[in-house]
């Protein structure tokens, strides 16, 4: 239990749905998380379920904080997929099969009897990282979120980027390679930054250079398991092996074509990079030679003034950024 003593009221509850999982937390006023944790999607089983079991498990964690209904000021939504964000509705949802077309902003308020904040899942990692993670020292902020995909968030003077069609901040349809063969995206279209630098896109480029006989120990996983991943692929980097560094060379420099086209657009303080596919970020050799290599071919596409005045680094709140941030709008729509 936390004591009120340490607590800043008034409170928000934050939740992030994914596909796999929800993550809620209950975060005070200046940010601290005070109970948090996760349930499962199972998308099957409808949005209604879904709003039932989250405030059932939110429900747990006020228990676990000390605290109740009445002191938390609002609710922060943040959800994958498209949206009409103005209008609070789930549009479609392509990993959550019975979500589409869902009023879920007036349900989950209607549930709970709290106001509640929308917006993308990414745009709420990114707001995390901007009002307590690594860009909390400065005033605008993109973040590149790497995972199965990639999303991307923006956060101007406080504000995030949702545009006028709730599309605003796809970072990872960021057109990268225009040209006849440009590899396909998930989303059906060609040449985006996703169909490059997302863990799927790594390790489907890594198995395709390993069919053309690279040679890397990364051979034995691949006839072992049929294929390989983006972890594989960390891994033996660390390793040593010549071919996995070349790999994750070659897709800093995929990102860094996508970061210098959003540094032309939006001129931020800082580019944060957050999700799982970061080969380790800080705490290996492999997460550091990819930062490196994303600084590097920035400095050789973009102006010098951006390069030189633009922090470019991992994130630092982790997977906690997506509930945390959408508590953090919560709390500036309705704080």
């Amino acid at each position: 239990m936390v004591s009120s003593d340490h607590v800043s009221f008034p409170a928000y509850l934050g939740v992030d749905v994914g596909g796999t999982t929800i993550k809620i937390g209950i975060v005070d006023d200046s940010g601290r998380s005070l109970a948090h944790g996760k349930i499962d999607t199972d998308h099957e089983r409808g949005p209604e379920d879904g709003v039932r079991r989250i405030i059932d498990f939110a429900e747990g964690l006020f228990a676990e904080a000390g605290l109740n209904w009445e002191q938390i000021r609002a609710v922060g939504l943040g959800t994958p997929g498209t949206m009409d964000v103005k209008q609070g509705m789930l549009l479609h949802m392509p990993n959550m099969s019975g979500w589409d077309d869902f009023p879920i902003r007036s349900y989950l308020a209607e549930q709970t009897g709290k106001p509640v904040a929308f917006l993308n899942d990414a745009n709420a990692a990114a707001y995390g990282e901007y009002w307590v993670g690594r860009g909390q020292e400065y005033d605008s902020l993109i973040m590149f979120t790497l995972g199965t995909g990639v999303g991307g968030g923006v956060i101007i003077h406080d504000t995030t980027l949702d545009g006028e069609h709730s599309h605003g901040s796809e970072c990872g349809h960021i057109i990268i390679d225009s040209s006849a063969d440009a590899r396909q995206c998930p989303c059906g279209q060609f040449g985006h930054l996703e169909a490059y630098v997302s863990a799927t896109s790594v390790a489907k480029r890594t198995q395709e250079m390993l069919a053309d006989g690279a040679e890397s120990s990364l051979q034995a996983i691949q006839s072992e398991h049929g294929e390989v991943s983006s972890l594989d692929v960390a891994k033996h980097a660390e390793q040593g092996d010549a071919f996995a560094n070349q790999m994750i060379r070659e897709t800093g420099h995929y990102l860094a074509t996508g970061i210098t086209s959003a540094l032309h657009i939006i001129d931020p303080d800082i580019v944060v990079l957050g999700g799982a596919m970061n080969f380790g970020g800080h705490q290996t050799r492999a997460g550091r030679a990819f930062l490196e290599a994303i600084r590097q071919r920035i400095r050789e596409l973009t102006f010098p003034v951006l390069e030189e005045n633009t922090i470019i680094d991992f994130a630092t709140l982790g997977s906690d950024s997506g509930y945390i941030g959408a508590a953090g709008v919560a709390r500036k729509q309705f704080g």
